[in-house]
């Protein structure tokens, strides 16, 4: 099974491309709770935490697909460790000046998350230059079901290096040393041969960008639904977890729910698939919206732990598919903005499910919040089941690379039709 993600990581540049882009990204998957401890020890409330932890997450959301415009337009290296950079400054004004006065501390964690680096769109641009050797397209589709095998790992472990950190030093070095290991991350991405020699595919001048695309589109809509059922879930095993045991057994559903994730993904990236990745997406959110399903039951904790797996393990498998399609229908010159666009509809999904289950909770209790994942989940199939025909649509893949061995100002553009393997 793990001779797929083995041959890809063997693959030169492979491996630091992927820790790097996943060193880098760590301020950002740890931003809530990291934000969170700190309030907190400053003296401020749950509140004050959760409208910073919100703020840092719209600014994010903002920025994503803007820096990702920029990557495409003037490469890796002049965009991402500038705004590495920026944001680490940014959070580390943050630490030091802490919530008083709290103006600055808005505009500094604005200004942390509107600079984040978009490393994660970038690796999805860069890994055709660097998997070129064999059958490009089998390959491309381990390398992107290991990608999100790993973002699963990343946020199971960012929070551990948070409360490591805390127990060690404070809260406030937390949030010093996550920044600095962030721009660590991404100097390490920019400085290697592929980044630095990567470039996008000429782009049509587009008030729009990425977002011209009718099957990007698509994909965006039908994942705002898939991250809408993943807030719903964080919100509904609150109440869920009050009755049955406390925080631990919250901690334990949310960790089932990566479990799972990872599981699945790991299964689904160590095999070759034929036919379309369209059709073979709508199978997968199929599966991952009755999977939710079960969760309805409410079983005793370990059973509903059990469940919180199950409900997981399509989540990567239909992330690392979509990646596949992303890459299809980006219109030229736009791959890392279109990525990035996919990132912040998923996370702005997440937050307005959670926005969502939050009154609905109230009002009926964990059962209805659990039947909201299962709801939004058959919303994102029907998306998908009625605009086949956009996603069948044949389109050029928006990724443009040189490597280090060739000219950099020649670009190969890679093309898939409908009909190849993903």
């Amino acid at each position: 099974m793990a001779a797929g993600y083995l041959e890809i990581l063997r693959t030169r540049h492979a491996a630091r491309l992927l820790v790097g882009t996943l060193v880098g990204r760590l301020p950002n998957a740890t931003a809530a709770i990291a934000l969170l401890l700190f309030v907190r020890a400053e003296g401020g409330s749950y509140s004050l935490a959760g409208a910073l932890a919100a703020v840092y997450g719209v600014a994010n959301a903002v920025g994503q697909p803007v820096l990702g415009r920029l990557v495409d337009l003037h490469g890796q290296p002049r965009v991402q460790l500038p705004a590495a950079v920026l944001a680490a400054l940014a959070m580390t004004l943050f630490a030091c000046v802490g919530t008083d006065p709290l103006p600055l501390a808005y505009a500094a964690i604005a200004a942390a998350g509107l600079f984040t680096p978009p490393l994660e769109g970038g690796l999805r641009a860069l890994w055709p230059s660097v998997l070129r050797d064999g059958d490009e397209d089998d390959r491309l589709h381990t390398a992107y079901a290991m990608d999100a095998v790993a973002q699963e790992v990343m946020y199971t472990v960012g929070p551990l290096l948070v409360t490591l950190c805390v127990s060690l030093w404070s809260e406030r070095a937390a949030l010093l040393v996550l920044s600095a290991v962030g721009v660590l991350g991404a100097l390490s991405v920019v400085l290697s041969p592929p980044s630095r020699a990567w470039r996008s595919a000429p782009r049509e001048a587009h008030w729009l960008g990425a977002l011209r695309s009718p099957g990007l589109l698509v994909l965006l809509a039908a994942f705002l639904f898939v991250g809408m059922a993943m807030g719903a879930i964080t919100v509904a095993s609150v109440p869920y977890a009050d009755d049955h045991g406390g925080d631990a057994v919250y901690g334990w559903l949310m960790a089932g729910l990566g479990l799972g994730a990872l599981l699945g993904g790991t299964v689904y990236g160590a095999r070759r698939w034929s036919g379309a990745p369209e059709r073979r997406l709508r199978v997968l959110v199929g599966f991952l919206a009755v999977c939710y399903l079960p969760l309805t039951l409410m079983p005793g904790a370990v059973p509903m732990v059990l469940l919180s797996v199950v409900a997981g393990l399509f989540l990567a498998p239909a992330i690392a598919c979509a990646f596949v399609l992303v890459d299809r229908h980006a219109p030229g010159g736009t791959v890392t903005e279109a990525f990035s666009w996919f990132v912040t509809t998923f996370t702005v999904g997440a937050s307005v499910g959670t926005g969502v289950a939050g009154p609905v909770v109230q009002a009926g209790g964990a059962l209805w919040g659990f039947v909201l994942p299962g709801a939004a989940g058959a919303v994102s199939l029907l998306v998908l089941l009625a605009t086949g025909r956009v996603l069948a649509a044949p389109a050029g893949g928006g990724v443009v690379a040189a490597s280090s061995e060739t000219d950099p100002n020649r670009a190969v553009e890679p093309r898939f039709s409908s009909g190849d393997r993903a």
